[in-house]
């Protein structure tokens, strides 16, 4: 009898310490801005919660949860937070920006900090340099650039952020020629050598600096990751204009990647896994509207390698049933 008890006392404490695992896995946090760009760019809200769905779904290491339209009012949202992503407008706008005490407070504890797109823009100064500290650069007015152009993306192999994804060509707002952390204590994650048309077409504004031009062949570095000597890591990923390019596998991997590493989890020998959504699935539940007009669905699913939701086969019909012969 007393070895009965003991053996259901260990399954209890075996099965109590296995829950205590899974709600141990470390929390990300999203701060996703509100709409700003016409419908299909700049969808940090659907985007986020894409991401956060994945990252809430079997075989991921973290768990993760979504502020829409901003930073909450009166309250902290990192409290529990291994790390905290970013996918918002930047610049002079830049959701974070009355926020950086607390974002240091959280960082100088180790939180991680991941920018998406926009996000690693921030105004010249004490905001920039911060966030250099956290995540190893930034996206700097007048010097660096952002045209609209497909990279052939170039992997760092030996990293944990690029487990399971293989190198890949995307059509998106990349940006390049940033400005780097000023103790040189960054990794570049994903390059990519821009042709002469990327570098004289930036999107705003539209005329090329000369530090650009004049870079000719040089590459580039587009997703970067920054291991901080005092704790804590960031990860800059300067793509995610594009809503489309979530239904690109190699692409999301690369960002869910970077996230859970961020978190300090251990990314998965074969990545974050994730479910490819359809070009419906992207469509629908936009915060912008489709316009009637002007927007061209089979161009769009081609020139990001969409595809359509897949339809259910008929389920045939049962076979008639035989009356039994008669006795």
């Amino acid at each position: 009898m007393a070895r009965i008890l003991l053996a259901s006392g260990l399954a209890l404490t075996l099965l109590l310490g296995a829950g205590g695992a899974r709600a141990e896995k470390p929390v990300v946090v999203f701060i996703a801005g509100g709409p700003s760009h016409r419908y299909g760019a700049h969808e940090f809200g659907p985007g986020s919660a894409l991401l956060a769905e994945a990252l809430n779904g079997p075989g991921s290491p973290v768990r993760a949860r979504v502020h829409r339209g901003g930073w909450p009012r009166d309250v902290d949202p990192l409290a529990d937070a291994a790390a905290v992503v970013l996918y918002l407008d930047g610049g002079t706008g830049h959701a974070a920006l009355p926020h950086l005490a607390l974002l240091e407070s959280h960082a100088a504890r180790g939180l991680g900090v991941v920018a998406l797109h926009y996000a690693v823009e921030l105004p010249a100064g004490p905001p920039s340099e911060a966030f250099r500290r956290w995540i190893g650069g930034t996206y700097e007015s007048g010097f660096s650039t952002n045209p609209m152009w497909t990279a052939q993306l170039a992997l760092d192999p030996a990293h944990p952020i690029t487990r399971g994804v293989r190198p890949f060509r995307a059509y998106d707002e990349w940006y390049f020629n940033l400005r780097f952390a000023e103790d040189g204590v960054v990794t570049p994650i994903a390059t990519a050598v821009p042709d002469d048309e990327a570098r004289a077409d930036p999107t705003w504004p539209p005329f090329a600096n000369d530090a650009v031009l004049l870079a000719s062949g040089r590459t580039e570095t587009l997703v970067f990751a920054r291991e901080r000597p005092g704790g804590g890591r960031g990860v800059g990923f300067t793509g995610g204009h594009f809503h489309w390019n979530w239904g690109h596998d190699d692409f999301r991997t690369l960002v869910l990647n970077a996230i859970a590493w961020a978190a300090g989890a251990e990314v998965p020998a074969a990545g974050v896994p994730s479910l490819r959504p359809s070009y419906e699935e992207l469509a629908e539940g936009q915060d912008e509207r489709q316009p009637w007009f002007f927007f061209d669905e089979e161009e769009t699913i081609e020139r990001f390698g969409l595809r359509r939701r897949a339809t259910e086969p008929p389920t045939p019909s049962p076979p008639p049933r035989r009356r039994p012969p008669a006795p």
